[in-house]
C-alpha cells in the first residue's frame, strides 16, 4: 500500500512538473516570428529599440515605491522614438497614446518658444503707431485699428494688431447718463438739455 501511495505520488509530482514547464516555457513560435522580423530591420532601429528598452528599465530600477518618468525620461523616448518606425512594440511602461501626447507638448512648445524669439514683422514706428492709437482711443478694437491704419497706407493683420494690444484691456464701463453727457454737444437737442441739466 505504501508503494501504491509513492508511486502515485511521483506521478502526481511529474505531472506537475510538466504543466509548470509548460506555463513558463516561452511561446516559440512567436519568438521565432519575432526573431525572423528582426533579420529584416536595420542596425538602427535594433539600436534605438535597445536603448528604449534600457530607458524604460532605468526607470522601473529606481528605488522608489512607484517610480514616475521625469522631464528628461519623457524628452529621451519621444527623440527615441522618432529615430523608429517599430517604437509602438518597444513600450512597457506607458501607452504609445501617452508618447504622442508628449510629441504635441514638446511640438507646442518648441513653437512658442520659437515664435518669441522671432523678430517683428513690421517696423517699431509701426508699433509705437497701434499702442498710440490703442491709447488714446479705449473703445476702438484690433479691427477699427487695422482699418485706420489702412487709411495711411499699412497693412497689419488683426492677429498682428491683438499681438501688440495689452491683453488685460477692459471694455469701457460708459453709462447712458455718461455717454449722452459726452455727445449731446455734437446733436444738440433741448429735450435731451432738459434731461440731463445741460
Amino acid at each position: 500500500m505504501f508503494e501504491d501511495i509513492l508511486v502515485y505520488w511521483q506521478s502526481f509530482y511529474s505531472s506537475i512538473r510538466q504543466t509548470m514547464k509548460m506555463w513558463t516555457k516561452p511561446a516559440t513560435a512567436l519568438l521565432v516570428a519575432s526573431a525572423l522580423s528582426d533579420i529584416n530591420r536595420s542596425r538602427t532601429d535594433l539600436i534605438v529599440e535597445n536603448a528604449m528598452l534600457r530607458q524604460q528599465r532605468i526607470v522601473l530600477n529606481r528605488p522608489v515605491k512607484r517610480p514616475q518618468l521625469n522631464q528628461r525620461d519623457r524628452i529621451l523616448l519621444v527623440l527615441l522614438a522618432r529615430c523608429t518606425r517599430f517604437w509602438q512594440q518597444t513600450f512597457n511602461i506607458v501607452q504609445p497614446d501617452t508618447l504622442l501626447g508628449w510629441h504635441r507638448e514638446l511640438f507646442s512648445l518648441y513653437w512658442r518658444r520659437k515664435s518669441k524669439m522671432r523678430k517683428p514683422c513690421i517696423s517699431h514706428e509701426t508699433i509705437a503707431l497701434i499702442k498710440k492709437m490703442e491709447k488714446e482711443n479705449c473703445l476702438w478694437g484690433p479691427e477699427r485699428i487695422r482699418g485706420e491704419l489702412l487709411k495711411l497706407g499699412l497693412k497689419v493683420s488683426k492677429r498682428t494688431i491683438q499681438r501688440y494690444i495689452p491683453r488685460s484691456r477692459q471694455a469701457s464701463s460708459e453709462t447712458w447718463a455718461t455717454f449722452i453727457k459726452n455727445h449731446v454737444r455734437d446733436a444738440y437737442c433741448p429735450f435731451i438739455a432738459l434731461m440731463t441739466g445741460i
